[in-house]
Formats: structure tokens, C-alpha cells, sequence
């Protein structure tokens, strides 16, 4: 019968067919065990033996594979919003941004220069991704980050003249792209998905 030892961290294991035996790290019969059949193995295991359990893995259907391609709402939104993504970026491009960057100086064009938690709100995202996100505009010139004068502790985000310039240019692309994405969606019109989004916000 075929034998075969394994490394599983804090265990070591040897299998004999379709049995194993299990060993802790306090092993400490002859080591010679490891070399003698498996009929033997039971005189040369400790207080750690796990006893005789089948190796073969009870294996999750195929069909449930199928069943997640098929019904998952969190894989399909992911996948239309991959899609979304790419599709945007590639008209955002001449302008050296990213559908996220073009989405997060839009959220900034306010009479009033937002704190950071409502603009974190708004975009769905957590403040340190927030602030790793502002940066590049920053450096750009797009963007400041200023402290808010009626607290400290908190920051205003303010759009700069750089900023409101590009968005100038920026917007009639990204409407465009919309209008054509719209004409794709079932009678032409984006508003039940919309409402629907809405609903698992």
C-alpha cells in the first residue's frame, strides 16, 4: 500500500491509502515508525493521534458554480460596474483622469467647500481611501486640502480654478458617453436600474 508523509504546520501527516494518521509535535516513539507499515502505526502515536479519517474531500457541486454565475447580485453589479468603469476611463483618458477622479471633483463643485465626511458619503469610501484618492489631484493642482476654519481638526476640500477648468471639458465628454450608454439600456431609458441601484445602496 502507497505511503506518503506531509508538512501541515503544526502537524505532521501520513497517509496510507485512503487513511491517514495524524502526529503532533510532541512525538515521541521510535522514529523508525515512519518507516514501518501502516498496520504498525498505532503503536507508535501519542495523546495527539486524530484517528483514521477518510482522505477523500467532499467536493462543492459544479452546479453550484453554475448557480452563483447565474444569480449572484453581488458578482453581477461587480461585473457591470467593472464594465461601467472601463468604458468611462477610456473617455476620461484625455484628461488624465480616472472615472473615480472625474466622480470625486464633481462631488467637490458646491457653492460651499465640503468637509471630508459628506464627500466620503457621497463616494461610498472610507476617509483614509479618501485621502489617498485626493492626493494625485493635489499634486496637480486640482484640488486643496485646507483646514476648515470653523474647526481644526476637520479639512475642507476645495476645487481650484485648475480644477473647474478641466471639469469645463470634462462634462460634455462624460455626457456624451452617457447618452450613448443610454440608448443601449431595455426602451432606451437608464431609470428602473437606477431605482434599483438605489434600493442596495
Amino acid at each position: 500500500m502507497a505511503e506518503a508523509e506531509f508538512d501541515s504546520g503544526s502537524r505532521k501527516i501520513r497517509k496510507c491509502g485512503k487513511q491517514r494518521v495524524v502526529w503532533g509535535f510532541h512525538f515521541r516513539a521510535d522514529q523508525s515508525a515512519w518507516e514501518r507499515p501502516c498496520d504498525q502505526v498505532d503503536n507508535y502515536v501519542d495523546i495527539n493521534y486524530s484517528g483514521f479519517v477518510s482522505s477523500e474531500k467532499k467536493l462543492l457541486p459544479f452546479a453550484t458554480t453554475l448557480l452563483v454565475r447565474d444569480t449572484c447580485l453581488c458578482l453581477h453589479v461587480q461585473r457591470a460596474a467593472r464594465a461601467l468603469a472601463r468604458r468611462f476611463d477610456n473617455a476620461l483618458r484625455p484628461f488624465g483622469l480616472t472615472n473615480g477622479q472625474f466622480s470625486l471633483l464633481v462631488s467637490l463643485n458646491r457653492p460651499d467647500p465640503p468637509p471630508m465626511a459628506p464627500v466620503a458619503s457621497l463616494l461610498a469610501m472610507d476617509r483614509t481611501t479618501l485621502t489617498a484618492a485626493l492626493k494625485p489631484l493635489e499634486r496637480r493642482g486640482l484640488v486643496v486640502v485646507s483646514p476648515d476654519p470653523l474647526d481644526r481638526r476637520s479639512r475642507i476640500l476645495c476645487l481650484t480654478t485648475a480644477g473647474h477648468e478641466l471639469l469645463l471639458k470634462a462634462v460634455p465628454v462624460w455626457e456624451q458617453e452617457h447618452r450613448d450608454l443610454e440608448k443601449q439600456m431595455p426602451a432606451g431609458s437608464p431609470e428602473p436600474l437606477r431605482e434599483t441601484l438605489q434600493t442596495l445602496r
